[in-house]
């Protein structure tokens, strides 16, 4: 079945499409053409609706774990929707639908990716975490450890993924926002970063968490819809949807078949273990695990977590199937140049007007603002809880009050807010991929192997988890630096002196070889009385015994 549109529609709505600027930043069309009014609605009631959030929660925030944790209140159910909130960006919606959209069934390789990391965390890390940790994953690497030099590593290597993902996000929502009301670019960033600073500010994580489970509820039913809609056209059935998708694809059959995105076994396993043991690194996600009563609501959320973005990457195959289907060839998504309109993105966007018109693409738009400001929110509670608890309140003021801290926390969320603002502006003609990769790196080379050897193994020291985190660390941004992403797209040169765009294979395989290293080579006092108490963290890890205690 093929659809057929009024190029009229398409006309008013062309700078909302531009939400393939969250991914390809500067993008603008040459008509000019503003947003519908139903984009504008959309977005205005979820801005006032996230604003009485905030006055709510900021009325329940009074100490330093309501601010970090919520009180630790909040259900396994809410936890695991504001965690899949708080993962589910707009890049990976309209990113990963456009990878199916021009790959077919290699379009995947990021969903499952980025899904496989959630079983180690509900198997590995959920109770563990929630045991040992107070306010943040440095809690539960400083453990047993020295605190001033493992806490600042630790909020070195949380802040640097922090701020490589805000960046990121930070320029897409000001892209956004500038499309939707024709607003110059300073503005926008401003505005997104007010919200933010509002929320977080404020309502810290109690508002955080509600616009996280208010964005992925929009999300998972605006994708939800769409597949509906594919489906529908396709007589609900599969073999049709595929049938049509291979009749349209200039590949052809070869569109369901898998090989040929990467092309060395290298560059495979090196993205496969970014995105798995990176997703299981993200600061702001183990951040979440602190928000539930116990180790069991722990273990739950991430069941819930891990069903919600299983199921969502399930509609981004239908969407992107669906959209070569039904859009794909069809002139009023595609220029003069047979490029398609918005660049190669935007399947997703124009399938939302080709599904539901305007009104629908004015939801989508506002799904997709909703989506940045709840990982942003996140983002910046995280750095600011690194800021404040492990710099501050566990390094520099030891004997820091619970209102100083607090003080700290806000005016670190102020600071935070400024500079990803500054930072916006900065990089907003900038090539920014990369820095969402890098993040993952980072993520899988510097947090997560100090974090899982902290916990399951003995002989871990201060100075194995410090030498071989800094090394991930160090490797990680290195390679990247040289290889294609940034020495070749970004600084011009002709050919990269790295030849991986993704390095993850190396950086965190030095990680875990320098924690052993460095902690097998320590036979210092220090060392041994860090080994002895392992069997102490063992028992707390396995039944929560002090967990509401202030972290050692």
């Amino acid at each position: 079945m093929k659809l057929r549109f009024e190029q009229s529609g398409l006309t008013k709505s062309r700078a909302a499409l531009t939400l393939l600027s969250l991914l390809t930043p500067g993008l603008a069309y040459a008509d000019g053409g503003q947003a519908s009014s139903s984009a504008h609605v959309m977005f205005i009631v979820f801005v006032l609706a996230t604003l009485g959030i905030t006055r709510w929660a900021a009325k329940r925030t009074h100490t330093s774990k309501d601010f970090y944790t919520a009180g630790g209140g909040i259900s396994g159910l809410q936890n695991g929707l504001a965690l899949a909130g708080d993962f589910m960006s707009a890049a990976s919606f309209l990113g990963i639908t456009a990878l199916v959209y021009s790959r077919g069934y290699d379009g995947l390789i990021y969903a499952i990716g980025f899904l496989v990391g959630w079983p180690v965390m509900m198997f590995l890390m959920s109770e563990r975490l929630r045991n040992l940790g107070r306010f943040t994953f440095a809690d539960v690497t400083a453990y047993r450890f020295k605190q001033t030099p493992i806490r600042v590593f630790s909020a070195i290597a949380g802040i640097s993924v922090v701020m490589l993902y805000l960046i990121a996000q930070m320029v897409g929502a000001g892209a956004l926002i500038q499309t939707l009301f024709g607003l110059r670019f300073e503005w926008a960033v401003s505005i997104v970063g007010v919200l933010i600073i509002a929320y977080v500010t404020f309502g810290g994580m109690l508002a955080t968490t509600w616009v996280q489970i208010i964005k992925a509820v929009l999300l998972l039913c605006g994708a939800s819809f769409m597949a509906l809609g594919v489906l529908y056209l396709s007589d609900f059935s599969f073999d049709k949807l595929f049938s049509t998708a291979i009749q349209q694809h200039p590949k052809g059959a070869a569109v369901m078949y898998t090989g040929g995105m990467l092309s060395d076994p290298v560059s495979a396993i090196s993205l496969g273990i970014a995105l798995m043991f990176g997703t299981a690194g993200l600061p702001h996600i183990l951040m979440r695990f602190f928000t539930v009563p116990d180790a069991r609501e722990a273990r739950k959320s991430v069941f819930y977590a891990t069903g919600f973005i299983g199921y969502f990457y399930i509609l981004t195959f239908i969407i992107g199937m669906g959209a070569v289907a039904f859009i794909l060839g069809d002139p009023a998504y595609f220029g003069a140049d047979g490029r398609m309109i918005g660049g190669d993105n935007m399947p997703a966007v124009h399938l939302a007007h080709a599904l539901g018109g305007d009104l629908f693409l004015g939801f989508i738009s506002a799904v997709a603002f909703a989506t940045i400001l709840a990982v942003v929110a996140g983002l910046t509670l995280a750095g600011a809880a690194a800021i404040s608890h492990d710099l501050y309140a566990n390094v520099i003021n030891t004997q820091a009050s619970d209102q100083q801290e607090m003080l700290v926390s806000r005016c670190a969320t102020l600071t935070l807010g400024l500079l990803a603002v500054l930072m916006g502006i900065a990089f907003q003609s900038q090539n920014i991929a990369f820095m969402v990769g890098l993040a993952f790196t980072i993520a899988a080379s510097a947090t997560f192997p100090v974090l899982i050897m902290s916990m399951f193994w003995r002989n871990m020291t201060t100075r194995g988890a410090v030498a071989g985190g800094s090394l991930g660390l160090v490797v990680a941004v290195v390679m990247v630096i040289l290889g294609p992403a940034v020495w070749v797209q970004v600084l011009g040169m002709e050919t990269p002196l790295v030849p991986y765009s993704n390095p993850a294979l190396f950086s965190v395989s030095l990680a875990f070889a320098g924690i052993w290293l460095f902690s097998v080579t320590d036979r210092s006092a220090q060392a041994k009385l860090e080994r002895s108490r392992f069997e102490a963290q063992f028992v707390r890890s396995q039944t929560g015994i002090g967990a509401e205690a202030a972290s050692h």
